[in-house]
């Protein structure tokens, strides 16, 4: 972006700023101060679509944000005067913001009620896309998306929360997913359209449209979700309390390493099909399509049957992601079937509202933590499927080689969820089935 535009971008996005800040401080002024919780769950039951729809709005956001450098790389590369590979370190660094700041702002915002935290969270996420969108060199990009990246994690557990404690009753799972579908329908709708806008105007453009949604997740967030306030007896030490826990531990290593499966396929699927299936270039946006459209089907179905049965649902995802993940070592040779594999491939990411209302049931009264940990433990997934199917891959394997990786990292989700289960069996109750009390207290 030539300086004389930068600093255009700048002064607008100050001027932009102050003006938005006004409203902000407009719209929180005109809710009651003493709103009880009892009175803030009756009104947010009364709209709970609202509720969805704002809380989802932030995750389409972060969704968007988080996504859309991969298809930009090349793009910010030239601009940032670095090699593609060293580009990829701003992924890297996003991640690397989640699961730091997942824990650090969970525990930090404690004694926050729900909606001012839901609000600083995004507020931040916005602002830390729009220094994005103007930072001056690569290291200053790198600190950019590290920032942006530490409300990702603490966002989507506080959203969980909310969502849950407001949805009718056994539908905590649905109420999660829809939250979730958020983040789900960026990589359909979001992705494409910032992706697009950064060819358009300038990679730098397709993060100020991100943080330009996380502004108005903000005001929705304002406008729609009652003024809940944090647990009573809420602090920091309470919320490190979830780390006690075994079952906490357990069920973010079924996140960390069952997720990895989908991760392990999906980082190489581009490369894989287009040297296996002869996939074209200009086919690639299509089959990134289908994935999404199996993350959104997952994510529907996976939440439902989640409320049904949530163990059972927890172990089925498991093994359903094993046999969806080696089906794609088998069928990446074939263009039209390795395609509809990857879409099945996507439907894996139905573990996650099941895992995030697992991690409810089992932290007590450190809900905040637990909630906001999962999405750490997400990201260690993609790391870990990504860092094992590039070892596989560059180990002489073959390319169709990470769908069998994918299925070991489920097996290995399966081997902890197994241990859940023993302890579960061995210590009662006391391993904690206590979501729906805990919940009350959200």
């Amino acid at each position: 972006m030539p300086l004389a535009v930068a600093s255009l971008f700048r002064m607008g996005l100050a001027r932009g700023g102050v003006v938005f800040f006004s409203i902000f401080q407009r719209t929180m002024n005109s809710f009651p101060a003493n709103t009880s919780s009892s009175e803030a769950l009756a009104s947010g039951r009364r709209c709970f679509l609202c509720v969805v729809l704002a809380l989802g709005m932030g995750g389409f956001s972060i969704g968007t944000g988080e996504f859309v450098i991969m298809g930009l790389l090349p793009d910010a590369a030239r601009d940032l005067h670095v090699s593609i590979p060293s580009a990829g370190h701003l992924i890297s660094a996003y991640a690397m913001g989640v699961v730091v700041g997942a824990p650090v702002l969970a525990v930090l915002g404690a004694r926050m009620g729900r909606r001012a935290l839901l609000m600083a969270l995004m507020s931040c996420y916005a602002l830390g896309n729009f220094a994005s969108a103007v930072a001056p060199g690569y290291f200053a990009m790198m600190l950019m998306r590290l920032v942006s990246g530490l409300p990702h994690g603490t966002y989507f557990g506080v959203a969980a929360l909310v969502a849950a404690s407001m949805a009718p009753a056994g539908k905590r799972a649905q109420a999660v997913g829809y939250v979730m579908l958020g983040l789900t329908m960026a990589t359909l709708v979001g992705v494409p359209l910032a992706a697009g806008l950064g060819q358009w105007l300038g990679w730098r453009a397709a993060f100020a449209l991100v943080g330009a949604v996380a502004l108005v997740a903000v005001v929705l967030i304002a406008c729609w979700i009652p003024g809940l306030p944090a647990a009573p007896g809420a602090s920091p030490w309470r919320e490190l309390g979830a780390l006690r826990r075994k079952q906490v531990w357990l069920t973010l290593g079924i996140a960390a390493i069952g997720f990895g499966g989908m991760f392990a396929v999906f980082s190489y699927v581009k490369p894989t099909l287009m040297n296996l299936a002869h996939l074209p270039e200009a086919g690639v946006p299509l089959v990134l399509a289908l994935f999404g459209v199996g993350m959104v089907l997952g994510n529907v179905v996976g939440s439902y049957l989640a409320d049904k049965a949530l163990m059972p649902t927890i172990g089925g995802l498991l093994v359903w992601s094993g046999l969806v993940s080696v089906l794609f070592s088998f069928a990446a040779s074939h263009l039209w079937l390795g395609s509809f594999t990857v879409m099945l491939v996507g439907t894996a990411v139905a573990l996650g509202p099941a895992l995030q209302i697992r991690l409810m049931d089992v932290a007590g009264e450190a809900q905040t933590l637990a909630a906001a940990l999962n999405h750490s433990a997400f990201n260690m997934a993609n790391a870990l499927g990504a860092w094992l199917g590039g070892l596989a891959i560059s180990g002489g394997l073959g390319w169709a080689s990470t769908g069998w990786v994918g299925l070991l990292l489920s097996v290995g989700g399966l081997v902890v969820f197994g241990v859940s289960l023993v302890e579960i069996r061995r210590d009662g109750p006391r391993s904690g089935d206590a979501g729906e009390a805990s919940l009350a207290a959200v």
